[in-house]
């Protein structure tokens, strides 16, 4: 009985010790203070505070619409709408797909605006890096030379229209041309891009084309009218695709009508 006893006393001093220990490690540790983050607006009578807050705020914008100022002013317009014909001529529908189809272009737009960007970092970038230039002067010139490759690529018809609707005096002299703002560049550059897209774009369907006709006539004489045309032709399609080289043939399009 005595030894029951201790025991149970020995028991609830191991329970006992336990118990102060672990409301001891569990304890409520010290508040930690965190940093807060906020944004705010104050008044100023400083306008030198203010006009540096709405620089920051205009190169933020331009910083988000930078992508497609970019894209609007090289060759990816007309790269990626001519793929895009590409793949609905085929019907081959998602393949490609567009990640596909994007990278592509982008790959094929910086192989072709590599002479336009050698110059803008050797005329503009490398000189302003190393303070031989100012500011103004460097996108100057980067303008000057983005401006000349827009230029080469725009027909004259489109660079009228921009600059009849711009209210200036036409028709413009050939030496007057450089000294376009940009603009009335850019929309005609963008015109322009589209319009030779859009002719390729018909050059592609035709063969393609002619394909469909004829599946489309053997089938309905066969009367075979309730079989879809397109799960036949699509593979008379890829194979003359790959017969003829057709990724080679559209690259060496597509860079040989760049007027560089």
């Amino acid at each position: 009985m005595k030894r029951g006893l201790r025991y149970l006393i020995l028991a609830t001093m191991i329970i006992t010790v336990f118990i102060l220990l672990a409301s001891y490690v569990y304890a409520e540790p010290e508040t930690i203070s965190l940093p807060k983050l906020g944004f705010s607006v104050e008044s100023s009578d400083n306008p030198q505070d203010v006009s540096n807050s709405v620089k920051i705020l205009l190169l933020l914008t331009v910083l988000t619409l930078a992508p497609s100022i970019l894209i609007m002013m090289t060759s990816f317009t007309r790269i990626i709408i001519v793929l895009s014909f590409l793949r609905n001529a085929m019907g081959t529908q998602q393949m490609p797909p567009n990640q596909v189809l994007i990278g592509l272009a982008l790959f094929l737009t910086l192989f072709i605006m590599n002479p336009v960007l050698t110059e803008i970092n050797d005329t503009a970038l490398k000189p302003y890096s190393n303070q031989e230039i100012t500011q103004d002067v460097a996108i100057d010139r980067a303008s000057a030379t983005i401006k000349m490759f827009m230029i080469r690529q725009t027909s004259k018809d489109d660079l009228g229209l921009f600059v009849s609707l711009s209210g200036m005096k036409t028709p413009i002299k050939e030496e007057e041309i450089p000294n376009l703002p940009l603009t009335i560049v850019i929309p005609a550059f963008l015109i322009s891009e589209l319009t030779i897209a859009f002719k390729i774009g018909f050059l592609i369907y035709i063969p393609f084309l002619v394909i469909d006709m004829v599946v489309s006539s053997t089938l309905m004489s066969m009367g075979m009218m309730m079989l879809p045309p397109v799960m036949i032709s699509l593979p008379f399609k890829i194979l003359l695709f790959i017969m003829v080289g057709g990724w080679n043939l559209i690259t060496q399009s597509l860079v040989n009508s760049f007027v560089l």
